[in-house]
């Protein structure tokens, strides 16, 4: 069937809409080699993402993530800031059987809460906050056993988190995205997920 015949009358398309929730918590690294994050009482954003964190820049490297580069390769940094779900997180811990999952723990650098299913918020969604940043979601983040070893660390005795957090956390472990407004982002504040209009294509 001609993609192109389906776009009158029989594509599905999801209207834009808007839904709101609230900053739990704002995190950065202590310095570029650190993953491990540490709370703050506000975060400062530029278009660089959060001076001094170990994902600031403009550009990145590829790794493993971009095989369609030899690693290494200089590219945009479309993975500024990691967000993450209080929900969510909740949830993982329960699959996982432990007593709980901090932000902080695996390099999140924003926590929400009040946004539904918020690791499914699809690319090109805008984040506004309250305090004027906005950041532009990227897509989903993938958990790996990196994050799982730094769960395993605040759980000793366990065997074999750093292998259960990548399977438990699928489509849980939050966003990563970019900064396309600089500001101001504190806990409290309301932010605001403005989700484009959506649709899904097919290769029919």
């Amino acid at each position: 069937m001609d993609q192109l015949a389906l776009l009158p009358d029989e594509l599905r398309v999801t209207r834009k809409f808007k839904i709101s929730g609230r900053v739990e918590g704002v995190f950065q690294t202590a310095a570029p080699d650190d993953f491990q994050t540490t709370a703050t009482g506000t975060l400062e954003l530029g278009f660089e993402g959060i001076a001094g964190d170990r994902h600031a820049g403009f550009t990145r490297r590829s790794g493993g993530r971009e095989p369609w580069y030899p690693r290494g390769t200089e590219m945009c940094n479309e993975r500024q800031l990691s967000l993450l779900s209080v929900e969510e997180l909740g949830l993982v811990a329960k699959r996982m059987d432990i007593p709980e999952l901090k932000p902080e723990w695996i390099g999140g650098n924003i926590s929400v809460a009040g946004i539904p299913r918020f690791s499914l918020l699809p690319a090109r969604t805008r984040l506004v906050f309250e305090g004027g940043a906005v950041i532009r979601v990227d897509g989903d983040n993938m958990p790996c056993r990196f994050a799982g070893a730094a769960i395993a660390e605040h759980n000793p005795g366990r065997e074999g988190l750093d292998l259960l957090f990548p399977q438990k956390a699928r489509r849980l472990r939050g966003l990563v995205g970019y900064v396309e407004k600089p500001g101001t982002v504190a806990p409290g504040e309301t932010v605001t997920a403005h989700i484009p209009e959506q649709w899904i294509y097919e290769n029919v």
